[in-house]
């Protein structure tokens, strides 16, 4: 396994346990031979290549890094300008290297490994002799996932500048494969990761984001499916951008049948210079492939994910139950009360209390004090840090709400520093929410921000923050960069708070970093390397989560999906539903409340106490197993998953009903990832009423099911196996 070396045929054979990828060099063209389930590498395997007419020209030929301008009309990888107005290069083979393990990314978020035996690294380098463009195509092949991480690193070794036009992360041709569908995550704010899959014909279907942010309407992902691919049968093909920026994903199918799938940073307004002897990294793509269908290629984008994409003390420690006091209170709150909502959390057996937004400036309303970061005495007399050290006497730890990325208008910053936020001078700056965003292009704002959040650090004992960024980048422009690098503004806002992230995940360990952007705005992979877990939806109803949470598994894991239980009626929608029900939802998270405490009646705060209790038991695996998709919302009227430890002797399976059914037929639920040769002890959630079944007859026959006549029915169970 890893990297195969077929020097007189020209055949680099990536192998993993259970896949293999293939490229050959032909004519000075890395050209793409194939890519799936696991081959043994033998001789004849480089006369997989379709080889096509020496007349037929790039056009018919599957590339690895396509070019245009000499002869391929299909969408390129990559675009640059030289110094004469001309936009024509050829990149060609020039040689190889591999590299035991994976080396990081400059500057950039990526998957990593812990041990050099995880992976192996191709690197090819490919040059245009002309203009002197070097670029170098990177794949990291893991061995025991089946998992490649591509990427290229564009230089100029010439002696005049280049502008980039165009710089993908990586392009896979399909040949021969029209009949194929594509699947993404679509959606806007309040109803994030709806699932979108539909056949793709000649044409081209793309997603993109222009927001300057991975963004609530795409998710920086795609896939290609097989027509009869399901969640446990098929082939699926997933392409996954470690990127929180504006970006592009897609795929063309070309008159003679081929499918061009390819994703990076979006072209869109952007440019890139690049002086002799300086270098430009594209953001890395994950790409999985499975032979078993949606369920497994999801199952290895969460095992990577969550232990090879996220870092530092929470990556693998349960995460805790927390309070957060903005449905409770809004802005209008004092110590007092965020104290005794604590109080009341203490009782429940809560963990956490998060003080969300309002604690700082002159913070009354959306409209003022972002950029302000000290605290309202007014609203807190005593300051932040007798709040936290209160809440740290109720036995809880204590949280702050930030949005670092943002100034007001109306702040003392502002005031202080017109020139800070992304601006075109003489135009009209779009405030959304009365607000602006901060030009993280330049060192001294970000570091500004970081002495500012450092000093409440140091100060109030901080356990948890989330970070939240609740609006897209418009009049995207530096003050701080020349003319000709102005289109690089958007691409450099995202390095510069990369850069951030890193320093103050760096200098503050201890401390559980939560993203946000109002909600699943940038729910992707780049922000998942510096903060472990996300707010998934600012939308806390329980039935609209059942979509929005389903939809997030298809690439995010478990560990990362931050739900919580909100009061009702539902601030979004305005749906009534049981505290089980939205019990029941959010503990297939990263559980947590959003309301006020202090105003449960008795019997609510008991069933909070089973909640919270029951979570504590089931956290680690709930955050840590292997997910499987049972019953889709997007399809009817149930949903249904369940979480399976690595060793198969311990499960959660959660059932949910929207609406009653009258004259229901009975039913039963067939679980998926359990050993059939095990019995399992199966114990309800709700009643404590167990049975014992075969891991064969609950996969086969399946769990049989009470039913309620009531709408917004769900149940719990938990799987133990039995040892004799």
């Amino acid at each position: 396994m890893g990297v195969i070396v077929q020097e007189h045929t020209g055949l680099f054979h990536l192998q993993s346990s259970g896949m293999s990828y293939m490229i050959q060099i032909v004519d000075g063209y890395p050209l793409h031979v194939y890519w799936g389930g696991r081959l043994k590498h033998r001789e004849s395997l480089a006369d997989l290549l379709i080889h096509t007419p020496a007349n037929a020209g790039l056009d018919r030929l599957p590339q690895e890094y396509p070019q245009y301008g000499s002869g391929d009309f299909r969408n390129p990888a990559y675009q640059s300008e030289l110094e004469d107005g001309t936009r024509v290069t050829e990149l060609k083979y020039e040689g190889y290297r591999i590299i035991k393990g994976k080396p990081a990314l400059s500057g950039l978020p990526s998957v990593y490994t812990e041990d050099d035996a995880e992976a192996e690294t191709l690197e090819l380098e490919l040059k245009d002799a002309y203009s002197g463009l070097q670029v170098v195509l990177s794949y990291t092949i893991y061995a025991d996932r089946n998992v490649i991480a591509r990427s290229a690193r564009l230089n100029n070794a010439g002696e005049h500048n280049l502008r980039l036009r165009r710089a993908l992360s990586a392009s896979v041709d399909f040949l021969g494969k029209d009949d194929l569908e594509i699947m993404y995550l679509s959606g806007a704010w309040a109803r994030e990761a709806n699932i979108i899959r539909k056949p793709i014909h000649q044409g081209e279907t793309r997603i993109d984001s222009k927001r300057g942010m991975s963004s609530h309407q795409f998710n920086p992902f795609t896939a290609l499916v097989t027509p009869e691919t399901t969640e446990d049968h098929g082939d699926a093909y997933g392409f996954s951008l470690v990127y929180s920026g504006s970006f592009e994903a897609g795929a063309e199918v070309d008159s003679f049948g081929s499918t061009r799938v390819s994703i990076g940073l979006n072209s869109f307004d952007f440019a890139w210079q690049l002086s002799p002897g300086e270098s430009f990294q594209t953001p890395e793509a994950v790409m999985v492939y499975s032979g078993q269908g949606l369920g497994d290629m999801s199952r290895t984008y969460h095992r990577l994910y969550r232990t090879r994409l996220c870092r530092g003390k929470y990556r693998d420690e349960e995460r805790p139950i927390l309070v957060n006091n903005w449905e409770a209170t809004y802005f209008d709150f004092n110590a007092d009360k965020l104290v005794s909502i604590a109080e009341e959390g203490v009782k429940l057996g809560i963990e956490l209390f998060v003080l969300d937004d309002g604690w700082f400036g002159k913070r009354d309303s959306d409209n003022s004090s972002l950029g302000d970061w000290y605290e309202d005495r007014r609203k807190l007399p005593d300051g932040l840090a007798d709040v936290a050290r209160r809440v740290n006497e109720q036995g809880l730890k204590f949280g702050l709400w930030f949005e670092p990325e943002m100034i007001s208008p109306d702040s003392e910053l502002y005031r202080r520093h017109p020139d800070w936020c992304l601006h075109v001078p003489g135009r009209r700056r779009s405030e959304a929410r009365w607000q602006l965003v901060l030009d993280y292009t330049r060192q001294e704002v970000r570091d500004y921000i970081y002495d500012s959040l450092s000093a409440i650090f140091t100060s109030v004992p901080v356990a948890y923050v989330k970070w939240d960024m609740n609006r897209a980048l418009t009049e995207i422009g530096s003050v701080a960069l020349p003319p000709e690098r102005q289109a690089e503004t958007a691409h450099r806002y995202v390095l510069g708070l990369y850069e951030l992230l890193d320093r103050i995940t760096t200098a503050f360990p201890d401390i559980l970093f939560e993203s946000c952007s109002s909600g699943g705005g940038r729910f992707d992979p780049g922000m998942l390397h510096y903060m472990p877990q996300t707010w998934t939806s600012d939308n806390t109803d329980a039935v609209e989560r059942l979509k929005i949470q389903y939809g997030t598994s298809l690439v995010y894991p478990v560990s990362a999906i931050g739900a919580h239980v909100s009061a009702v009626p539902n601030h979004q929608v305005g749906r009534i539903t049981p505290l089980e029900f939205r019990g029941d939802v959010a503990m297939s998270g990263n559980f947590g409340y959003e309301l006020d405490l202090t105003k449960f009646t008795e019997e609510e705060k008991e069933t909070v106490k089973r909640q919270v209790s029951a979570y504590k038991e089931i956290r680690g695996l709930v955050q840590k197993g292997d997910l499987y998709r049972l019953k889709s919302p997007f399809e009817g009227n149930e949903s249904a998953w369940m979480i399976v430890s690595e060793n198969q002797e311990e499960a959660i399976a959660y059932y949910f009903q929207v609406m009653a059914v009258p004259n229901a037929p009975k039913r039963s639920l067939r679980l998926a990832g359990l050993n059939p040769e095990l019995e399992y002890e199966v114990q309800s959630g709700h009643s404590g009423e167990t049975s014992i079944h075969g891991g064969d007859r609950l996969m086969q026959l399946g769990l049989p099911l009470a039913y309620e006549q009531k709408d917004y029915e769900s149940g719990w169970f938990r799987l133990r196996a039995v040892t004799h």
